[in-house]
């Protein structure tokens, strides 16, 4: 019969790009629709992180990797904006569709598992861009920040909003609530975030925090981030690209996984 489909066959094709590209959508106007939460906000503070350091510290501190101290926050500040917004792009999205009971919504459309992953990642890497390159103006236009290795800085820049774009919905599909997710963002996604490299140079601190601290994928995106915009870091960085790449891929298995057996999604 015309119009029908032979047992096992998908209607839309290998790849329901349409499908795909349609929770892509909803997710980049979600963030856009509010923009001045999402987008103007994380602007906002990281100008003030930066204003706050230059004033308190700035004018005492020596050059740190090189570089004068300001110029140095401006990377890991920046970074640090990209992942936490992408890490709440995918988490707000998921946990308010849960608790408001429409994530059935997204479940039920012809959706593979890795089309749904792929949608919500494509959100957070869109918010991760419009932050990023919001902040690496301002930050051009106030402190003459450049851009050492263009390519480099995009690249880790999309790469870091992956990464926390998987982790916020992992963080997502296993809270139930608010305060749940409150709970991940406190006390995990935020320490992550400071006590990597942010605010300081990782040389500096004891031997026991720096092996630590290099075992937060975290440090390697922001010390990539200051390779791609000053020319300096505190790792090799493509050792740093191999880490981030086998966690982001890691992380996102996991998001397919449980997406594909319907864990804690489906009422």
């Amino acid at each position: 019969m015309i119009g029908t489909t032979e047992m096992g066959v998908r209607r839309f094709g290998r790849v329901n790009w349409l499908g795909m590209a349609t929770l892509a959508r909803r997710e980049v106007m979600r963030f856009l629709t509010v923009w001045s939460q999402t987008l103007l906000a994380p602007l906002i503070t990281a100008g003030l992180f930066l204003a706050v350091f230059a004033l308190a510290i700035g004018p005492t501190r020596g050059e740190v990797m090189g570089q004068p101290f300001v110029k140095f926050l401006a990377p890991g500040i920046l970074m640090m904006t990209v992942i936490q917004n992408a890490f709440a792009n995918t988490s707000s999205s998921i946990v308010i569709a849960k608790v408001q009971g429409n994530i059935v919504d997204t479940l039920m459309p012809p959706l593979s598992p890795l089309e749904m992953v792929l949608g919500y990642v494509a959100g957070a890497i869109g918010r991760g861009l419009f932050v990023g390159i919001a902040i690496w103006t301002a930050s051009a236009l106030s402190l003459g920040v450049g851009l050492a290795h263009p390519l480099w800085a995009l690249m880790v820049l999309v790469l870091g909003a992956t990464l926390l774009g998987g982790l916020g919905m992992v963080a997502a599909v296993f809270a139930d609530k608010f305060d749940q997710m409150a709970a991940i963002t406190n006390f995990i996604i935020t320490p992550l975030a400071f006590l990597s490299g942010t605010f300081y140079s990782v040389e500096t601190l004891p031997k026991v925090m720096r092996d630590l601290t290099h075992w937060n994928p975290v440090f390697y995106l922001i010390d990539g981030m200051r390779y791609g915009i000053l020319g300096v870091s505190d790792a090799p960085p493509l050792q740093g690209l191999v880490i981030c790449l086998g966690v982001t891929l890691a992380v996102l298995s996991l998001c397919w996984l449980w997406f594909k057996r319907g864990y804690r999604m489906k009422p």
